[in-house]
């Protein structure tokens, strides 16, 4: 290791520099100045989102987000640094972090067409019109109402607000948060997917327990609807059997 990069990880908190030194050979670590603006962004969305509502942040669009965040003092604009962190997040290629996944998502602007999406009840979560909102239907009559929505769309600003927690929960490790949540730009729920669970099992519908369930079992046998990511996928990302691939 050279003498900048270990004097940049003793600058950080004990918990991340020990991650970072464990993990130098392989893993790809955000820097202490990048880690601050990432708290800072993560601030600033949990802001934007408890004033547009939980339902609406999975549709808005990144110029709403700069909009609201410019005219309302409870959000605060947001500042060059921390656009040019969010744009990097979007554009870069995440290659270097093993996530293999192809680009839904080509315009960090892009905006849901509200007249195509349908909310479902008692969820706060919307699914597109047509073959999404369709199959999620099919799946509830022949699984059984057990089975819940556990997310729909998300466009960019909430698949981002996502990402950064992520990679904040994985104290600033690129790497380790991008295998398990798909970058901003790479996200099916933009465009297509959906999750779901079983009902009052919380975080676990969101782990490999998933799998375990009856639900999940009975959901295996429907031809008309496939699994994202499977265990030991092209894409490098985590075994997700909650995540429903529209086909």
């Amino acid at each position: 290791m050279n003498r900048r990069k270990f004097l940049t990880y003793l600058s950080l908190t004990p918990v991340i520099t020990s991650k970072l030194l464990a993990n130098d050979d392989s893993d790809v670590y955000l820097t202490h100045e990048e880690f601050k603006v990432l708290l800072d962004v993560h601030k600033r969305l949990k802001k934007l989102k408890k004033h547009v509502g939980f339902a609406h942040f999975n549709l808005i669009s990144f110029d709403k987000a700069l909009f609201f965040a410019r005219n309302y003092s409870s959000i605060g604009a947001f500042t060059k640094q921390e656009i040019a962190f969010i744009e990097r997040l979007f554009y870069e290629d995440p290659i270097k972090y093993g996530f293999y996944g192809m680009k839904t998502c080509f315009n960090i602007t892009h905006e849901i067409d509200t007249t195509m999406v349908k909310k479902v009840p008692h969820t706060g979560h919307y699914l597109f019109k047509g073959k999404s909102e369709a199959d999620y239907k099919r799946i509830i009559s022949d699984v059984g109402d057990t089975l819940v929505l556990t997310s729909g769309i998300r466009n960019v600003v909430k698949q981002l607000s996502l990402y950064i927690a992520k990679i904040y929960s994985c104290k600033g490790n690129m790497t380790k948060a991008t295998i398990q949540l798909a970058p901003p730009a790479y996200s099916y729920h933009t465009i297509s997917d959906f999750d779901v669970g079983r009902k009052d099992w919380g975080y676990k519908n969101f782990t490999a327990d998933f799998a375990t369930t009856a639900e999940f079992r009975r959901m295996k046998k429907l031809p008309y609807i496939g699994m994202r990511y499977t265990r030991n996928n092209k894409d490098g990302v985590r075994f997700e059997p909650w995540h429903v691939e529209v086909i």
